[in-house]
């Protein structure tokens, strides 16, 4: 957010880092296991993270220690992200799936099902109407929120998807895999 820095980590916990040196660093614990995603919502008045202990954490990042818990996902969750509106928050498992919650109620709203592998990244589109995601299944689904539908599955990588994003104008994904590629 060009004022802060968030970061998870191995030790379970989850990191704000200002860049003004008078600003004293905030170390938020409650996962009971490694962190492997953060994100900042739009507006920066959440943080959410991701974990091995399979929740998703929602903490405000100036009151130190405070936390509400998101339960649904039976794996690890490899990611979050955030829409572009902060009304969604998707998340991505080893479970195989992708769950979208309901902010600002931090409610579980729906599950993203048809990967066949743990799903590693996830995104939303700029219009909040399509979300992505890649595995360990080598695809990358497009999905449309609404119907809650895979409508588009590409299987281009030869090695599991690391990563998904869409482009700021929401015409193109990329993404890239430990295939040592990276696809439009």
């Amino acid at each position: 957010n060009m004022k802060q820095l968030i970061s998870g980590s191995l030790d379970s916990c989850v990191m704000v880092w200002n860049f003004k040196p008078q600003l004293r660093a905030y170390r938020f614990a409650g996962h009971k296991a490694a962190v492997y995603s953060v994100a900042f919502s739009p507006t920066n008045n959440l943080i959410a993270s991701g974990s091995k202990d399979r929740t998703i954490r929602l903490w405000q990042p100036t009151v130190e220690g405070k936390s509400t818990v998101l339960k649904a996902h039976t794996g690890t969750v490899r990611c979050v992200a955030f829409s572009n509106d902060g009304r969604m928050l998707l998340s991505a498992s080893d479970d195989k799936t992708v769950k979208v919650w309901a902010l600002p109620t931090q409610r579980f709203a729906f599950t993203l099902s048809g990967h066949q592998n743990w799903v590693r990244s996830c995104a939303v589109s700029p219009d909040c109407r399509l979300a992505v995601s890649g595995g360990d299944d080598k695809t990358v689904k497009v999905w449309d929120l609404a119907s809650k539908k895979c409508i588009r599955s590409y299987d281009d990588h030869t090695g599991c998807v690391n990563t998904v994003a869409f482009h700021p104008d929401g015409t193109c994904v990329a993404s890239a895999g430990t295939d040592n590629t990276i696809k439009l």
